[in-house]
């Protein structure tokens, strides 16, 4: 097994670039989320609403989450295995392309930028709601702006290079474990009163998984900068000074990047649920956001992503020699 697996990341790649996430085709992270919240729902009832009840429940979700995440696509490429060669890779390549989501970023994205141009803020308003975790109805033209630019950024790494990184290390097995926990934090990782203890875990884990892919993510940005002829530099001085900007130890990493390679300035306060959360700012603001810092990032995405797909790939090349020499 997983013999082909690099052949199967880059094709994985390029039929995500030609197909997107088609709204016909159900994809797996929202079996994976219909699985969160039927567990959860159980979970909270059976046990108590104290710290530590809610804790084992949330201690639990992650176990049975990342148990199923795993077994369930091990089990289906076991058997393709068995059957032939073809079926494997074809199953492998499926697996990863459903895992990634360059076009659908760019395109939910360009699709608040389309919203902008018409002038049409209402419009832009719902479109960034669909894509982003704070309040949106209050925004102006800059604040959404800045959101889906912030969006972009992050997904970057959550979206594609830590999928791609997991995939070259473990294949798709150890690709759709990353995701089943992904999936998790974006739906139980608040740190609010409903999820704060029983959240607790899944947050924790999704930190501790993409510690090694923000980072790389933000350097492969620091690269696709210099190629796209952004602000390679002040990306770099940026990232430096602001990637622990954030809440979380790995979302400023590739926010502070984007924010110096475009010379705008990202993050600071925001609403989320209706409460205000004070953030720091990342970035310089040596120009003001405009509606074309939009595209700009999705230039950006997509640079990094090919990047981060030649590199994983021959990575993945490296280890299959390997455990072919062993």
């Amino acid at each position: 097994m997983l013999k082909w697996t690099a052949l199967a990341l880059v094709l994985g790649f390029f039929i995500d670039l030609l197909v997107g996430d088609p709204r016909w085709l159900y994809h797996p992270v929202r079996i994976i989320g219909k699985g969160i919240s039927f567990l959860e729902a159980h979970f909270r009832r059976w046990f108590p609403k104290t710290q530590k009840g809610e804790r084992i429940g949330g201690f639990l979700l992650v176990i049975f989450i990342c148990a199923g995440s795993a077994a369930i696509p091990l089990a289906i490429l076991y058997v393709a295995y068995k059957i032939h060669t073809l079926l494997e890779i074809g199953i492998e390549t499926f697996f990863c392309y459903q895992m990634l989501a360059v076009k659908s970023l760019k395109q939910e994205s360009m699709r608040v930028f389309e919203e902008l141009e018409k002038g049409d803020l209402k419009g832009a308003r719902y479109a960034v709601s669909m894509i982003v975790g704070r309040d949106t109805q209050s925004l102006d033209e800059v604040g959404v702006t800045k959101a889906a630019v912030e969006t972009v950024a992050e997904n970057t790494s959550d979206g594609i290079i830590a999928p791609l990184f997991y995939m070259a290390m473990g294949g798709p097995v150890l690709m759709f474990f990353y995701k089943g926990v992904n999936t998790m934090d974006s739906m139980v990782g608040y740190k609010n009163e409903k999820y704060l203890n029983f959240g607790r875990y899944a947050a924790k884990l999704d930190d501790i998984l993409n510690y090694i892919p923000a980072r790389i993510s933000a350097w492969l940005m620091i690269a696709g900068a210099k190629l796209c002829g952004f602000d390679s530099k002040n990306a770099v001085k940026i990232f430096k000074r602001d990637r622990y900007n954030h809440a979380s130890p790995n979302s400023a990493q590739t926010e502070a990047v984007m924010a110096g390679a475009l010379d705008i300035q990202l993050a600071g306060n925001a609403y989320y649920f209706g409460k205000l959360c004070e953030k720091p700012t990342i970035g310089d603001a040596i120009r003001p956001v405009e509606k074309e810092d939009i595209p700009r990032a999705n230039q950006l995405l997509y640079v990094s992503a090919a990047l981060g797909t030649g590199i994983f790939a021959v990575i993945r090349l490296g280890i299959q020699g390997l455990i072919t020499l062993l």
